[in-house]
């Protein structure tokens, strides 16, 4: 796998068209799921991973596959079963007979674009496998340090309701996504285009047409690193994270993480709507699916039916949204 060169300077704007026309493909091929969609895009774009956990059939493994045919990434898929061994991640060393020497095999673990499907079905010694390349980008397997590819992003899906032969994914773990997806189910007439859609093409799925590539990738995060953000949006930012760690329902708050993730996703959100500069809705927007996978709730209100999900959206709400000129500026 070769590594990309220098990406070239680009402009939110003209970043915020690529990745609209990357958004507009895939959408030929996952039908009404466009906020899912934005949210992964702002994961490529920010240089995180993304969970996305809800229902079976709702056509997350379809999401990732087309990211990853769109954007030009080198694709792997693993399986998540109880018996997936670590080294079936990372990769093991061989011996060679010809050599007499221990060869390296890298495991699906070296690509662009992991497809971690189902990561909670195996157990938590084959889930810690992924925990240094999500958050170093590198892999070590026998002393020996290995970096992945530039980009590197990880898409897991995992089911929230199914727990027979399922495992609960590790805090550490959880932590090391920059944001969690829900998808939810069509509408009915977005249901019924899907069927249209199906039998006009006479075809299992619509064949995407790749629109950028790894170095594209590259480019785009520079952009966004070089967006703008208030302090104001920055204390904004830290209350929130804050707020999680006093809520009287939440018995375990964000980490730092959490802070530095929904800065990085605000700072995409810009871009991809062709801004060099945050705005408190940036912010306030991506509370919920930055922050809502890294706290626990108080073990009694796991029988009442409230969700982590609720109780961000009540958090949000509770603490106040600076007031920018520029914010002020873009409603206007």
């Amino acid at each position: 796998m070769t590594t990309p060169s220098t990406p070239p300077l680009r402009t939110a704007e003209q970043v915020g068209e690529q990745a609209g026309a990357v958004l507009r493909e895939i959408g030929r091929a996952v039908v009404g799921k466009q906020d899912a969609l934005e949210q992964v895009m702002l994961a490529v774009l920010a240089g995180g991973h993304v969970l996305v956990e809800d229902l079976p059939g709702l056509g997350k493994t379809l999401l990732a596959r087309s990211f990853a045919t769109t954007l030009g990434l080198d694709f792997r898929r693993i399986q998540f079963t109880p018996d997936l061994l670590p080294s079936d991640v990372t990769g093991t060393p061989l011996y060679d007979q010809r050599t007499g020497e221990m060869v390296f095999h890298p495991g699906p673990v070296f690509t662009h674009l992991l497809l971690a499907d189902e990561i909670n079905r195996t157990p938590p010694k084959t889930q810690a496998a992924l925990l240094e390349a999500m958050a170093e980008s590198q892999v070590t397997v026998d002393g020996e340090t290995r970096p992945l590819a530039d980009p590197f992003l990880v898409i897991a899906t995992a089911n929230p309701v199914e727990y027979e032969g399922t495992y609960s994914l590790p805090e550490a773990q959880l932590d090391r996504f920059q944001l969690r997806v829900r998808m939810g189910y069509l509408t009915a007439s977005e249901e019924l285009a899907m069927l249209r859609a199906r039998v006009d093409r006479a075809a299992p799925e619509a064949v995407l047409e790749r629109l950028a590539g790894p170095q594209d990738v590259l480019a785009w995060r520079a952009v966004v690193e070089r967006v703008e953000i208030d302090d104001d949006l920055l204390e904004y930012a830290v209350a929130l994270v804050g707020a999680t760690r006093d809520h009287p329902r939440i018995s375990i708050g964000s980490s730092p993480r959490g802070g530095l993730a929904l800065v990085q996703l605000a700072r995409a959100r810009a871009v991809l709507d062709g801004r060099d500069y945050v705005v408190p809705e940036d912010v306030k927007d991506l509370a919920v699916p930055a922050l809502a996978h890294r706290v626990s709730l108080r073990p009694e209100l796991w029988v009442s039916g409230i969700s982590t999900d609720d109780v961000l959206r009540e958090l949000v709400d509770g603490v106040g949204t600076p007031t920018t000129r520029r914010s002020a500026a873009v409603s206007s």
